[in-house]
């Protein structure tokens, strides 16, 4: 830009006032990367001169250094005297820049030396116009911590390259937080991403070193062909994993849970977490122990030990997984912040890392929901260590052109402005600088931090497989190159810190303990009471007793508690209607509705010093205005939660309006619940129908975890559920499916029809000492219907009742039709009975629909056992709903003799029709067809 131009431009408006600040960050900005900012700013400062380091110059010269360039764009003179090439000195500090930004796009990360690296033209000095007669000269380096203050260019570009472009690559410039990115830059470049290691650290590498391949090699010889998942080539992946419980024990830590898939698990368990290799064994060769249940295969088998670090013992947990691979991560981080939670505090008590894999960390969308969760109030941990073992060729035999359309696979994590630390797999100390970097930052900011672990896979997807059909190139090159641990090993050598004949020592003396079959892990411990104590609710039934009364004077007091606000607090017009109402339910004055039902069941158990956790979307006041837990100040916007001031000696109450997601949510609150037995956790969909986002966690953890690892969970699920004539998208909670995956007495599946029916429910969840999941069918319009109400006696003195019988004054002789039913529909069909005034049919509702309550309903029916027309009626479809999978149960309580009909919907491939008048009429028919009317 010609400089009548330029002073022109830097004496307009734009330039002066309020907007230097902005100018001033636009410079800051150009420091950082030059192609952050426009063209045309990068043109101006372009022709800037020196500009120190200092902050203060930053901020109080910008503007006149700008105009001064205008008028002599050649030369500067600093407010220190030092007279500078100033548009030479301006490309060296872009030249660093390019290398922070850049540089790990051609470090050294593939060990097979297969992947192509482009050149990246900022990285060469001449392009920023830096001629071979400067390299010998000197230049001040700014904030570059590898040197002095300045540095002979040469020297700065040999030491730019050691620090980004070898086997540790970083990116971190995408980070805005200015002290974050200053404290990575400090502690990679004053290292040059090389840091010294003791003599002893480097025999500690080999040695886990040697103890990953050995495993490997031992399983494949003694049973050739089984499925292991081998870790070979990612053999760096274990002394990385164990480095990063060492350090984080040194930091305080005293739990870590960790995540992972299949890859490299059965390592992880012998090699970190201790397990016997002569379990692991026993399970290749087929023997088990007794066992309740279905069990799984080895590699998605959990575990538990502790492991002795310099300041403690760390209480380590393995995940069971299935092999939707990355559906663990949220199921540890919900366990992470419950065990948090019990040790008092979110931070480095409890350290949760989880394990990718290269396609699946980029191609599965729960890794989205669940980086996002990452800062959220409910689902914060203080930042979690990602790991991914990166194989190159994905799940199978894919390309990158196939499995991702982002340069690498953790583009992801910058979502969340996270760290990432591209390592060699083949140089462990690299591996070892970049995990306790990522610890350290990790402690230090409780943010998400990323490891890349560039690797190779010895074998197949499994053992099984034949990988050189589809990579030909990649797995010649492969079978020629040495392993991780013969790599380091000729190091080691070459330092003089071991001998040829120590490392042989170590690869038999491996074998040798293999072949004891006993720990192998010198960190192992035996646990000392990290774990979470289940005991309690051991071998306890469906039939369990439990107390389910609660004193009335106390629960009249607590309904006071529940029902106030402070009087300087303005709350909304139709709150406050709500809260004058529930004042008076609470004083007997009017009969008690859903909402505060279901309120004063949490105040019952927070009085008990229960804890409780309650989270979904709305959850707050309730996708249907129903709860308010939350009150909303309307002037100051300040919060009121009536059930975290009920005593200075009650449980804890949380109550989260949750990101939008369904799947990692509630995978999240499944963790949560299987560390934290005692509470009541309770996830709720915004509507049932919105649970189909999450099925993999109903299908995988919630209906069958205790069966396939023995892992329990009272985890509490409300689906809102009925046909209001919303559409096919918000009226089916799609109840079939939860049936169709009820056996063994796996879960509970209700639909309470009345607010004594909810009060109890919730209760019975937690006084119960039994834990499984409770799937509840929760209303809509129940919500506010004038008959679903119960009165303070009900609550009370009642207790939960898995069936209801006829509520009027029939006389049951004189009954000829019996209709069962569960939820909404119970109302339509009492309120046209008694509009019509028919006396010959009786109405039992069905209020746990599993496991079925046929003790229950045979006490109920015995005096209609003269009938033998007998009905099923529901809203849904008859191909939904539960007339498929639980009209065997309502068969197998009718008398003898008597017949069942189907009185609902037909089959539909919808949930619902999308027309209120339709569904009006289908609505009316269903009634008339059950009560016996002939359609209209």
């Amino acid at each position: 830009m010609p400089t009548n131009v330029m002073e022109t431009w830097l004496a307009s408006s734009h330039l002066s006032g309020a907007n230097s600040t902005y100018i001033e960050d636009l410079y800051e900005s150009y420091l950082e990367d030059p192609c952050s900012v426009d063209a045309n700013w990068r043109e101006v400062f372009n022709e800037l001169p020196s500009v120190s380091d200092l902050p203060e110059e930053r901020h109080s010269v910008i503007r006149e250094q700008m105009k001064h360039a205008a008028k002599s764009p050649k030369s500067f003179v600093s407010p220190q005297g030092a007279v500078h090439n100033d548009a030479k000195q301006v490309k060296v500090l872009q030249l660093i820049g390019a290398y922070r930004n850049r540089g790990h796009e051609v470090a050294n990360l593939d060990p097979l030396g297969l992947a192509k690296t482009e050149t990246v033209k900022e990285l060469d000095p001449f392009y920023h116009d830096l001629s071979g007669s400067d390299l010998d000269a000197n230049f001040n380096v700014g904030s570059f911590a590898a040197g002095n203050e300045t540095m002979i260019l040469k020297d700065l570009i040999a030491s730019l390259k050691r620090t980004y472009c070898g086997s540790l690559g970083v990116e971190y410039m995408h980070i805005t937080d200015t002290e974050e990115k200053r404290w990575i830059q400090n502690r990679i470049e004053s290292s040059e991403s090389r840091p010294s290691f003791s003599n002893e650290a480097k025999q500690r590498f080999l040695e886990e070193l040697t103890a990953a391949e050995g495993l490997e090699r031992y399983i494949g010889s003694k049973f050739p062909g089984a499925k292991r998942f081998s870790l070979e080539g990612g053999d760096s992946f274990v002394p990385m994993l164990k480095e990063l419980i060492r350090r984080s024990g040194e930091q305080g830590a005293e739990a870590v849970v960790i995540g992972m898939a299949h890859r490299g698990r059965l390592n992880v368990l012998v090699n970190v977490l201790g397990k016997k290799p002569t379990d692991l064994f026993n399970e290749f060769a087929g023997k088990h122990a007794n066992i309740d249940g279905s069990s799984d295969v080895k590699y998605h088998q959990g575990f538990s030990s502790d492991f002795k670090t310099p300041k403690g013992n760390v209480h380590l947990s393995l995940a069971f997984n299935p092999s939707h691979l990355e559906i663990i991560n949220p199921v540890v981080l919900g366990s992470v912040r419950a065990r948090q939670e019990r040790l008092n505090g979110i931070g480095e008590s409890v350290l949760p890392i989880t394990i990718h894999g290269d396609s699946a960390i980029a191609g599965q969308g729960v890794v989205q929901e669940t980086f996002n969760m990452s800062q959220a109030r409910a689902f914060k941990v203080s930042g979690t260590v990602r790991i991914v073992i990166n194989n190159q060729v994905g799940f199978t035999t894919s390309n990158r052109e196939d499995t991702r359309s982002t340069r690498y696979c953790t583009d992801i994590a910058k979502m969340v402005q996270a760290p990432i630390f591209h390592v060699n797999g083949d140089d462990p100390e690299a591996v070892m600088h970049a995990t306790q970097i990522a610890i350290d930052f990790r402690n230090k900011f409780k943010r998400d931090v990323v490891i890349d672990l560039v690797c190779y896979r010895r074998h197949g997807h499994n053992e099984a497989d034949e990988p050189s059909a589809t990579q030909p190139l990649m797995y010649q090159n492969i079978k020629k190159h040495p392993t991780p641990r013969q790599i380091y090993s000729k190091q080691l050598e070459s330092e003089g810190v071991i001998s040829a004949e120590d490392a042989k020592t170590l690869v038999s003396n491996y074998r040798d303990a293999l072949d004891n079959g006993e720990c192998v892990v010198k960190e192992w411990q035996s646990m000392q009471g990290n774990s979470i104590d289940w005991t309690p609710y051991l071998k306890h039934t469906w039939q369990s007793p439990y107390e389910a009364g609660f004193q009335k004077d106390r629960l009249r007091e607590l309904a006071e508690s529940i029902s106030q606000y402070p009087e300087d607090q303005k709350q909304h017009a139709r709150v406050a209607k709500i809260y004058k109402d529930r004042l008076l339910m609470a004083r007997g004055e009017k009969l008690c509705d859903w909402g505060f039902a279901e309120n004063l069941a949490y105040a019952t158990l927070l009085d008990s010093k229960y804890n409780i956790r309650l989270v979904g979307q709305d959850s707050g006041r309730g996708t249907f205005f129903h709860r308010h837990a939350v009150l909303h100040e309307q002037s100051e916007a300040g919060r009121y939660i009536p059930l975290q001031n009920i005593s200075d000696e009650q449980g804890h109450f949380d109550v989260h309006d949750s990101v939008l997601s369904e799947e990692a949510v509630l995978a999240f609150e499944y963790g949560y619940s299987t560390s934290a037995p005692k509470g009541l956790c309770i996830w709720e969909a915004q509507f049932g129908d919105f649970a189909n986002g999450a099925q993999v966690v109903f299908d995988q953890f919630l209906s069958s975890g205790e069966q396939k690892w023995g892992r329990m969970c009272g985890l509490t699920v409300l689906l809102p559920h009925g046909y209001e004539g919303q559409g096919p998208e918000h009226s089916s909670a799609r109840l079939e499916r939860y049936l169709q995956l009820c056996a063994e007495h796996n879960m509970q599946v209700c639909v309470p029809s009345t607010p004594a029916q909810v009060y109890h429910m919730l209760r019975r969840q937690v006084i119960r000492s039994m834990r499984r999941p409770l799937i509840v069918m929760s209303p809509k319009s129940l919500l506010r219907h004038p008959m679903a109400v119960s009165s303070l006696d009900e609550l009370a003195s009642g207790t939960f009742m898995n069936a209801i019988g006829e509520v009027d004054e029939l006389d049951s002789k004189a009954v000829d039709r019996v209709i069962l039913c569960s939820g909404k529909v119970y109302y339509e069909l009492l309120d046209k009975r008694r509009d019509e005034k028919l006396n010959n049919v009786a109405i039992v509702r069905i209020e746990q629909l599993y496991p079925f309550p046929m003790d229950e309903l045979n006490s109920i029916l015995e005096e209609y056992a003269h009938v033998k027309d007998f009905v099923w009626c529901q809203e849904e479809p008859q191909n939904q709903g539960a007339w498929y999978c639980s009209q065997h149960n309502f068969r197998s309580v009718l008398p003898e003799g008597a017949s069942l009909q189907y009185a609902g919907r037909a089959a539909s491939a919808s949930t619902a029709v999308g027309y209120m008048s339709l569904h009006v009429k289908q609505q009316k028919a269903l009634v008339n067809q059950a009560l016996g009317f002939d359609e209209e």
